[in-house]
C-alpha cells in the first residue's frame, strides 16, 4: 500500500501525544538545500527532545503510514533532506547533549543533533581530538554526518565517520529503540546494526546517539602548502611524505588553479599563499606527539621533493594563523563555487593511482562535448576523493547549460566507473543520484539493499524517495 499524505488531522493526533511545542509548520529554511535544487513540501516539522518522543513519532508514523524524512544540520549537497512529497520533517536539532567524554576510553557521547564544532571543542577541553573536519563543521551535526558516512580532510589518517563511531542508539521505524550505545573496540555478536544504519540516509531509521572515538591531541604540527607541476608530480610527492611522515600524515589536499581563480573571484578576502598562482598545488598536514618532529622531517621532505621536481614552490607555516590561512583557501573553494554556480558537480573517487589518468581523459572528453567549460578539481588525494565540478566559461549563466548536465555529468560517471571508482565518495546519494545508483550500482548489492529496507523499513515510511527510488 502507498504512503498516505500527512494530513492536519495526522498532525492534530500526533501532537496530542507529544510536548506542546514539538510540532509546527515548518519554516522555509527546512525545506530546501545548499544548491537550490530540491525543495520540500512536508506538513510538519517534529522537534523531538528524547529518543522517546522520537519512538512515538515513528510508532505513530508507521501505523498511519506517513513518510519520515530526518533532518540534522541541512548541509547536504544530494536532497536527502528534502522531500516534494507530504510527509513528516524529523529534526534532530533539540538532541544536542553531549552526554559524557571519557578521556580513558578515548571515547565522546554525543547526540544526533550536537554541532560537529561543538563536539570538537568538547573534545579539546578534555584535551582529545575529534578528528572528523569539513568545512560545514559549523553548522553540520552528528545524525547527519554518520547518516551520510560524511569524510572531510583527515579521512587519510583518521577514516571516516564509520570509522569514527564505535556504537550508536537509534529509533527503529516501527519505534523500537536499538540501545546499541556500545564503548568496545571488539564486539563480534552478530550482525552490525551500527554500521548498517551509518551511510543509511535515514532510510532504515533515526540515529539518535553515537559513542564517538577520540585520539590524542597532536602536539607538534606541521602544514604547507606547496606548488607541483602536474597530479602525476603530487601523487608522487604523496608517497614521498608518506614514507618521510608515516601515520602522522593527516592532510592531503589537491587543489587546481581554477579553484584559486575563483577565490580571487569571489572571495578576495582569502589569502593567498603564491605570488603567481601555479597550475596545481597541494596542502599537507602532519601533526604527532612529543619529539615526534614534525616541521624537521616535513622541512626535510619537502627540500628532496623540490630537488627531485616534485615541489617548485611553497612554504611551510610559521605559526598558527599561517597555518590558518592555508587552510582557509582549500575550505573557502567550495564557497567560491557555490557564488559562481556551478553547471554540475561531482563528488567521485577512483583508485589513488589512477588519479593522474582521470583528470586527463575527464578534461579531454568534456571539452570534446562542451569545449569552452571551466573545470574545478580538487579534493582528498589522499583517499582519492575528488570533486569534480564543472562551470560555465565567463559572462555565462549555468542555466544556459541546464539541457547539457546530463550528458556531461554521464561522462564524468561512466570514466569513473571503467576506472573502478564510485560516483558517491563521501556525499552520498540523497534524491539526486538515485538514478545513478541503479545504473551503476552492482545488482546484487541493490538487490540486498532492497532486501534490507523491506525488512527493517516494511511499511516504506524512512525518508521517502531517497537512495533507492
Amino acid at each position: 500500500m502507498p504512503l498516505q499524505d500527512a494530513t492536519p488531522e495526522h498532525i492534530q493526533a500526533l501532537a496530542a501525544q507529544l510536548p506542546g511545542d514539538t510540532l509546527g509548520p515548518p519554516p522555509a529554511a527546512y525545506l530546501t538545500e545548499p544548491r537550490g535544487r530540491y525543495h520540500g513540501a512536508s506538513t510538519a516539522l517534529a522537534r523531538p527532545r528524547t529518543v522517546e518522543e522520537v519512538a512515538r513519532i515513528l510508532r505513530f508514523a508507521n501505523e498511519h503510514r506517513l513518510g519520515v524524512v530526518p533532518y540534522a544540520g541541512g548541509t547536504g549537497l544530494v536532497g536527502g533532506q528534502v522531500s516534494a512529497q507530504a510527509t513528516l520533517l524529523l529534526s534532530v536539532e533539540r538532541l544536542n547533549k553531549i552526554r559524557s567524554v571519557d578521556a580513558q576510553d578515548n571515547i565522546l557521547v554525543a547526540e544526533a543533533g550536537v554541532i560537529l564544532a561543538d563536539a570538537q571543542a568538547r573534545a579539546a577541553r578534555a584535551d582529545r581530538l575529534f578528528p572528523l573536519s569539513l568545512a560545514s563543521e559549523g553548522s553540520a551535526r552528528i545524525g547527519g554526518l554518520l547518516g551520510t558516512n560524511a569524510g572531510g580532510v583527515q579521512v587519510l589518517r583518521y577514516g571516516n565517520m564509520r570509522e569514527l563511531c564505535l556504537g550508536i542508539e537509534a529509533v527503529l521505524p516501527d519505534g523500537r529503540i536499538h540501545h546499541g550505545l556500545r564503548k568496545l573496540r571488539k564486539d563480534n555478536t552478530g550482525y552490525d546494526l551500527r554500521n548498517l544504519l551509518i551511510g543509511s540516509e535515514g532510510t532504515l531509521g533515526v540515529i539518535t546517539a553515537a559513542c564517538l572515538r577520540l585520539f590524542p591531541r597532536p602536539v607538534e604540527m606541521g602544514t604547507a602548502m606547496v606548488a607541483t607541476p602536474s597530479p602525476t608530480t603530487a601523487l608522487a610527492l604523496l608517497d614521498a611524505m608518506r614514507q618521510r611522515l608515516g601515520e602522522t600524515l593527516s592532510a592531503f589536499e589537491l587543489i587546481h588553479r581554477q579553484g584559486l581563480d575563483f577565490l580571487m573571484e569571489t572571495l578576495p578576502d582569502t589569502p593567498q599563499p603564491f605570488a603567481e598562482l601555479p597550475e596545481w598545488s597541494v596542502l599537507i598536514e602532519a601533526g604527532g606527539g612529543t619529539g615526534a618532529d614534525i616541521a624537521t622531517r616535513l622541512q626535510a621532505g619537502l627540500e628532496t621533493a623540490l630537488r627531485d621536481g616534485l615541489v617548485t614552490d611553497g612554504m611551510v607555516a610559521q605559526n598558527a594563523q599561517q597555518a590558518a590561512d592555508f587552510w582557509a583557501v582549500r575550505e573557502r573553494i567550495p564557497e567560491a563555487n557555490r557564488l559562481i554556480g556551478a553547471i554540475a558537480s561531482h563528488d567521485i573517487s577512483v583508485p589513488i593511482s589512477q588519479i593522474p589518468a582521470f583528470i586527463a581523459a575527464a578534461g579531454s572528453a568534456l571539452r570534446e562535448l562542451t569545449p569552452e567549460l571551466r573545470i574545478n578539481c580538487f579534493g582528498h588525494l589522499g583517499d582519492g576523493n575528488l570533486h569534480y565540478n564543472l562551470f560555465a566559461e565567463p559572462g555565462q549563466s549555468r542555466e544556459a547549460y541546464a539541457d547539457q548536465r546530463d550528458r556531461l555529468t554521464a561522462c564524468v560517471h561512466d570514466l569513473v566507473d571503467r576506472m573502478g571508482g564510485s560516483i558517491s565518495a563521501e556525499h552520498g546519494i540523497g534524491r539526486y543520484k538515485t538514478k545513478d545508483l541503479q545504473h551503476y550500482g552492482d545488482p546484487a548489492k541493490l538487490a540486498a539493499m532492497r532486501a534490507i529496507k523491506t525488512a527493517l523499513d516494511p511499511v516504506g515510511i524512512m525518508n521517502p524517495g531517497a537512495v533507492l527510488n
